[in-house]
């Protein structure tokens, strides 16, 4: 398990089956580097094997950003570069963000308190609920600053948000910010609330998530993700295999219990 306390770029604690992980360059805007890019990757590969781990939660610390992408100090100079830019060789350093891409399958509760821009949609496009400050902002001003937007929009075009609100985020640039409201009405976060509240939300979020047994939830997880990018019948076949991988007499057992406890008191969204 790696030390907690370890990392340069990221504040990361764990609570009781909850680690809230926040992004930690508040004088770059939480602009990732090579440093975070490799601290995240070694943080999701060391926490998908810790059982005493059922959730995430995804933030930044302060509530200017969340993330605004790559830092723009991070580019290509002669004598050495942190990553090869080479056409022939480029590794996008994106890919080293996500839970997903790091084989992460427990969820992740994403708490978005401020801008979130190009390379933000790495992370917005491998978690699985999205929470937004009333004052966050989404944007992509990849073709502004002359680069194509290429993985960021595919990865929200598999997350499901609208075509042609993806193209229009992709090619406004930096003319127009999406806000929070709008987020909502389209589908891409789920919730919006003040900004005070919003640790709380998430963090409320990730503890009912946690309570439930961790084999059915992960098993749901993989099930809905394979599903988003297969056929209906592909993924109906998928089933079995994931019902079958999540069910064990622990869970069912850990199930009754709440089944036969004191009643659970929602909330209303």
């Amino acid at each position: 398990m790696v030390d907690l306390s370890s990392f340069e770029t990221l504040h990361v604690e764990q609570r009781d089956a909850v680690v809230r992980i926040a992004l930690d360059r508040p004088d770059r805007y939480h602009a990732f580097n090579k440093v975070m890019c490799d601290e995240l990757s070694s943080l999701w590969r060391s926490l998908r094997t810790d059982d005493s781990v059922r959730v995430a939660v995804l933030t930044a610390t302060g509530d200017k950003a969340f993330c605004t992408g790559i830092d723009r100090d991070f580019v290509p100079a002669e004598g050495g570069v942190e990553y090869d830019f080479s056409p022939f060789t480029y590794d996008d350093p994106g890919k080293l963000l996500g839970p997903k891409s790091n084989e992460f399958w427990k969820p992740v509760v994403c708490a978005v308190n401020g801008m979130a821009c190009g390379g933000a949609f790495y992370l917005l496009g491998e978690v699985d609920i999205l929470i937004a400050a009333d004052h966050a902002t989404f944007f992509d001003p990849h073709v502004t600053y002359g680069m194509p937007a290429v993985y960021e929009p595919l990865l929200m075009l598999h997350r499901g948000m609208p075509f042609g609100e993806i193209l229009r985020i992709a090619l406004l640039g930096n003319h127009e910010r999406m806000s929070a409201k709008r987020a909502l009405e389209i589908g891409l976060v789920s919730e919006v609330c003040p900004s005070d509240e919003l640790e709380e939300r998430a963090g409320w979020v990730a503890n009912a998530i946690a309570s439930a047994p961790p084999g059915p939830m992960q098993a749901t997880l993989r099930t809905l993700w394979a599903g988003s990018e297969l056929t209906r019948k592909q993924a109906i076949d998928l089933g079995n295999t994931f019902l079958n991988l999540g069910m064990s007499e622990e869970s069912l057992a850990e199930g009754q219990k709440v089944f036969q406890g004191a009643r659970i008191e929602p909330r209303t969204r």
